[in-house]
């Protein structure tokens, strides 16, 4: 007799289908796991023995194979301690294979019979409502699982009551999803920011449109209060695309308490971050900042200051919106549309262009110093301001300031303008801000009338603009029309979306 039992493996975002088999057999007692698992997989023989002893229950003195199906494909995660438990018990005649014939498994056993939270539950559990089975998981794990839909959830706090109930002695409680309280959420507010009105234009532009934003000033401009504040003005996230970032997050094992994300991610990586934790990748290919900041803001403070090859493997995530993690024994990809933020000062010291403070090297150190950043990086900003010292007279006194909300308002404008716009272009939805649009839809939806045009080619020769350059001044000056509510880009959209398009580089 052979015990099936369904659970799931992970390549990136997609959920692969494993069919657990244990079998018993005569011979030298013993418990081998097979099919490709890592040393979690293995070790759950050990966790298995010990939760199987609290129950008053004692191995069958038998030879017992566990194969992971299919055997080709890696295993990783302690999540198969449960199914491989479910199994063990329709051998033993604890339940019968009715029981579980139609459920998919997923838990990490303690040595009490406990049942522990695991990571993937909920595009698990989004695969088994497609294949119309029920999901059994650890109870801390059922509201995540109950934002999957319609299917049968089964969240046992441990293995005891799961067995009470299938033998009809206890009734475990569907679970609930859990709501998180958008009200409760501290965000920062621009109201807190003196002066830099210039950079705020820009951070609302940026807001509006998804676009990627580079800030160069000396220290303590306020560039990193700047980008802090940038979720504040966001609109929260769609419900489809809530459910796109929790099941990246489920998978790293960094989803919150209160389950479902609602406010789009924003991630700062330390510039110390390796390559793997930028992109994604390590042993058990887990989701990198990118990939944790997708439909969110990636903010690289101190730009220069990251490692060289770690800036340029974002090049490709920018331009497609995915994260491909290429090894030997795996091949993944992971969703990582993001609007990226970065920060830098114009110099190691800080202080170029400021002839009271600036060190003795100028202009070689900031040429150095900017050297770092490649032009083709560069390039991949759609706004680059620099952002002066603060005024004494702005930080003394008390000038009118906006707050959050005010900007928040007209970025949601100009979002469901937009949404409106490529909902009509794309019926597949692929396209929703014009930082990601392109090709005929960017043609059709950003072309200048005749003024804009003419100011448009003009630039093109003499700021020597790539094809890249030109596209992006177009999505912004779409985006800049778009919070002038207007269908028409005009000669001052594409003006000033121009004048975003300096780049910071120092010459001789």
């Amino acid at each position: 007799m052979v015990g099936r039992v369904y659970s799931v493996a992970f390549q990136g975002v997609e959920v692969l289908e494993i069919d657990v088999q244990v079998q018993t057999s005569a011979g030298v007692p013993a418990f081998h796991i097979v099919g490709l698992g890592d040393k979690a997989v293995t070790e759950s023989r050990e966790r298995v023995r010990a939760s199987f002893h609290t129950l008053g229950l004692a191995l069958p003195a038998k030879h017992i194979t566990v194969n992971l199906a299919p055997a080709d494909v890696q295993k990783e995660g302690s999540h198969y301690d449960l199914p491989v438990a479910l199994g063990l018990m329709v051998i033993m005649g604890v339940l019968s294979p009715e029981d579980i014939a139609n459920y998919t498994a997923l838990g990490e056993l303690g040595l009490d019979g406990s049942l522990a939270p695991v990571s993937g539950i909920l595009p698990a559990a989004i695969d088994t409502a497609a294949l119309g089975r029920g999901l059994i998981c650890p109870a801390a794990c059922g509201s995540e699982a109950a934002w999957a839909g319609d299917l049968e959830i089964l969240a046992a706090p441990n293995l005891l009551s799961l067995v009470n109930h299938f033998k009809g002695t206890q009734v475990l409680s569907p679970p609930q999803a859990k709501i998180p309280d958008l009200s409760l959420k501290t965000t920062l507010d621009l109201y807190d920011i003196k002066g830099q009105e210039m950079a705020k234009r820009a951070l609302e532009v940026t807001a509006a449109g998804g676009h990627n934003l580079l800030m160069m000033g000396p220290p303590g401009a306020g560039k990193s209060m700047l980008a802090a504040r940038l979720p504040g003005i966001l609109p929260p996230l769609e419900p489809s695309e809530a459910l796109e970032v929790t099941m990246i997050h489920s998978l790293s094992g960094t989803l919150p308490e209160e389950g479902l994300i609602r406010l789009r991610p924003f991630r700062d990586p330390h510039h110390s971050a390796s390559l793997p934790a930028m992109i994604g990748g390590g042993i058990r290919c887990k989701p990198g900042e990118i990939s944790l900041a997708h439909l969110g803001v990636l903010f690289l403070d101190e730009l220069p200051e990251f490692n060289r090859s770690t800036l340029e493997a974002l090049r490709q995530p920018l331009e497609s919106g995915r994260a491909v993690v290429a090894r030997a024994n795996a091949h993944v990809t992971y969703p990582a549309r993001v609007q990226v933020v970065a920060a830098m000062n114009p110099c190691r010291c800080g202080y170029y262009g400021d002839t009271a403070r600036e060190c003795a090297r100028v202009p070689r150190c900031a040429q150095d110093y900017q050297n770092k950043i490649s032009g083709p990086l560069l390039d991949r900003f759609d706004i680059t301001i620099d952002v002066p010292e603060v005024a004494a007279s702005d930080l003394v006194g008390n000038p009118a300031r906006e707050k959050s909300a005010d900007v928040a308002a007209r970025v949601a404008f100009a979002r469901n303008v937009q949404r409106e716009r490529y909902k009509k272009m794309t019926p597949k939805m692929s396209v929703l801000t014009n930082a990601v649009a392109d090709g005929d839809i960017l043609h059709t939806a950003a072309t200048p009338d005749e003024a804009g045009q003419s100011l448009l080619s003009q630039a093109m020769e003499k700021m020597r603009l790539s094809g890249r350059g030109y596209h992006r001044v177009l999505r912004v000056a779409r985006t800049l029309a778009d919070l002038d509510g207007t269908d028409v880009i005009r000669r001052p959209h594409i003006a000033e979306a121009l004048s975003y398009r300096r780049l910071p580089l120092v010459k001789e």
